[in-house]
């Protein structure tokens, strides 16, 4: 299996993914000694909650992320089950992206516990690939007073990534620059970025199983079963990825959902959740400085149907009352006799933004003022609460 310690001359790219174990169950389980060596999980404790992460004393009984909290209950009655702490999920996190900016100025996080560096060049100061990882891995550990981090090195993101879930927890896999075919080639289509349920599902109809199989798959006879997936797939299994580590990258759209307690069925039950949605989407904007020119409204059935329309905006708002009625024209366009579960709505089309900029868009109708009373609004709740200020036109 890949663990060598490949030279300069081989490596055109050093590309690391660096994950962090379990990561919200590990600092829970840090910051309070009795429950180490116990199964916890972290999630919404609600009846339609989540599990957010498992530990890995949890994960044998078949919790996982993602999993509804009741099902996770059933399946692990004795694990601790704890509210998510962001606060201290944060804190822990900063410390390990400060861990990380000291080894490459080329950091793109993904999440509060994930993250590409690119290494590329660096073995004149942390070693060989191999050694670099594991200095990174010492690190992050002291820094954290224990956390353990999963790494992978490979000349591409896509291998990286892969390399990363190889042997966790506290994994290290590199993978040499001639290695990357024989590490891929072996693994289910699972492992394939993009590649979900019914994916792989359709994969093995077509008698795609392994990645090897859809690399020696013509890539002419994918494109045609699967279209532009097909090519996508082909190119990883062969290896192919030239996508950079971004370290400044844009927001492709600020979202807002809502997974509800109870079935709701109907514009008026469903109006308030959307109001609520595009309020906090407005405010992250405003607060981030950034303009929307398109809006996504998403519902999901009581059966997991996931439903989505969208449409352009007038002009770039981060208005909380724009968002809202061009959400509400959307929903025209669904059928709302069906009992929903979850209720969002995502901006889309970002960018940057300022008073200055909308001033000249909504002068003419008065929307500017509206928007500047959202924005005192904000200030407000900011000082004193959420609930401190209501606008009267609330109705909740």
């Amino acid at each position: 299996m890949p663990t060598g310690t490949g030279g300069p001359r081989k490596w055109l790219r050093v590309i690391v993914h660096a994950d962090m174990d379990a990561f919200y169950a590990a600092v829970e389980q840090r910051d309070r000694p009795e429950l180490r060596g116990r199964p916890v999980v972290v999630g919404g404790l609600g009846g339609r909650g989540v599990v957010s992460t498992a530990s890995y004393e949890a994960r044998p009984f078949g919790v996982h992320s993602a999993m509804p909290i009741g099902k996770a209950r059933r399946l692990c009655p004795h694990a601790i089950f704890l509210p998510p702490d962001f606060k201290r999920y944060g804190e822990a996190s900063d410390r390990v992206m400060e861990v990380f900016a000291r080894f490459s100025p080329l950091v793109e996080p993904l999440s509060l516990d994930e993250a590409f560096l690119d290494m590329t060049g660096a073995e004149g100061l942390f070693g060989p690939p191999e050694a670099m990882a594991r200095r990174l891995k010492a690190e992050v550990r002291e820094a954290t007073s224990g956390l353990t981090v999963s790494v992978g090195v490979a000349p591409t993101k896509f291998v990286a990534k892969v390399a990363s879930d190889h042997r966790k927890p506290d994994g290290l896999t590199v993978v040499e620059p001639d290695q990357v075919l024989s590490f891929l080639h072996p693994l289910p289509v699972a492992r394939l970025w993009g590649a979900g349920p019914k994916t792989q599902a359709e994969l093995a109809k077509l008698g795609l199983e392994t990645i090897g199989d859809v690399a020696r798959a013509d890539r002419s006879w994918l494109v045609k079963r699967l279209g532009a997936f097909g090519e996508h797939i082909h190119r990883l299994s062969l290896g192919q990825d030239d996508r950079p580590v971004e370290t400044e990258r844009e927001a492709k759209s600020v979202g807002a959902e809502y997974t509800l307690e109870e079935d709701i069925v109907g514009e008026a039950a469903i109006r308030p959740h959307l109001r609520r949605s595009a309020g906090r989407v407005a405010r992250r904007m405003r607060k981030e400085g950034l303009l929307a020119s398109g809006l996504r409204v998403k519902l999901k059935t009581a059966g997991f149907r996931l439903l989505t329309r969208q449409c352009r905006l007038p002009s770039p708002t981060d208005s909380e009352r724009a968002l809202e009625t061009a959400a509400l024209e959307l929903l025209g366009q669904f059928d709302l006799e069906v009992p929903m579960r979850l209720v969002g709505l995502a901006a889309f089309d970002l960018s940057a933004g300022g008073a200055g900029t909308q001033a000249a868009l909504f002068e003419e109708d008065g929307r500017e003022k509206r928007r500047t009373a959202e924005k005192t609004v904000d200030l407000l709740r900011e000082r004193f609460g959420k609930g401190a200020v209501r606008w009267a036109d609330d109705g909740e």
